[in-house]
Order: structure tokens, then C-alpha cells, then sequence
């Protein structure tokens, strides 16, 4: 009577699955900031960025106003509540290459894409990306990844 290594086999290829998708996993750092020429400042939480912030951008003020930490998978799209209702971010990671991560990022408010772009992090580096009105001032989103 033959025996089949059954119990062997599969833990081989679970502990080979859960590798690949830990391996996919990108961690990535949103922070929401509200420009304006209403007052001077920087926010201390945002020295990191401050000198990129000046270099593009021409406002006086920059303030935090909300930090989210995502863990992402391939093609799984994060929602991230906004503090208005009908208002969110949408994440999905769409590729990751040794070491850049490529995000497509939506913006929806009411149903309609005010933003919809792509980028291409590199673990330890900074995007931001200048995002809709609120009010007088103008959001800023700095995405950062690790992986």
C-alpha cells in the first residue's frame, strides 16, 4: 500500500503562499495636509516634508490633518472614510517591482472622481500630491511607502 505525503505537501505550499503574500504587502503612510496663505507655519509633524512642500508649492501654512497607515495587497482597493459624508480615498496598490510600488489613488467626492492618478514609490521616499479646495486652503497629500 503506497502513502501519500499529504500533510507535508500542503504545509509546504501554504508556508510558500503565506511567504508570497508577505511579500506583496506594501505598508504606505497617507497624511492629508491643508495648505493656505492664511497664517504662517509648518505643522512639527510635517518637518519630514516641509522642504519638498516649499520647492512645490507657494502657501504660508501647512497643517496636519489626518495620518492613516494602510497595509496593502495586490489589487485589493482600501477605502479611507473622509470626515465629510460621500467623501473618500480609494487605494489600490496595482504593481510592486523590486523596489518601486505603483498606487492608483482616487479621490471621490459624491460619487465623481475629483482625482484619480498613479504613482511609483520607492521605499523611504515621499510623493505629494496637491489635491482638491477646502475652503480657502487646498489638501496635500504626501504618500510614502515601505516594503
Amino acid at each position: 500500500m503506497k502513502k501519500i505525503a499529504f500533510p507535508p505537501a500542503l504545509f509546504l505550499i501554504l508556508v510558500l503562499f503565506s511567504t508570497s503574500v508577505a511579500l506583496g504587502q506594501v505598508q504606505t503612510r497617507i497624511r492629508a495636509i491643508e495648505a493656505s496663505n492664511v497664517g504662517f507655519g509648518i505643522d512639527p509633524s510635517l518637518r519630514d516634508v516641509h522642504r519638498e512642500l516649499g520647492s512645490l508649492f507657494s502657501f504660508t501654512s501647512y497643517r496636519l490633518l489626518r495620518d492613516e497607515t494602510l497595509n496593502l495587497l495586490p489589487n485589493q482597493k482600501v477605502l479611507i472614510q473622509g470626515h465629510h459624508p460621500g467623501r473618500f480615498m480609494e487605494v489600490t496598490l496595482v504593481g510592486l517591482h523590486r523596489d518601486v510600488a505603483k498606487l492608483r489613488i482616487r479621490v471621490i467626492r459624491e460619487g465623481v472622481d475629483i482625482l484619480n492618478t498613479e504613482i511609483r514609490l520607492s521605499p523611504g521616499r515621499t510623493v505629494l500630491i496637491g489635491g482638491p479646495r477646502r475652503g480657502e486652503a487646498v489638501v496635500i497629500f504626501a504618500v510614502s511607502a515601505r516594503f
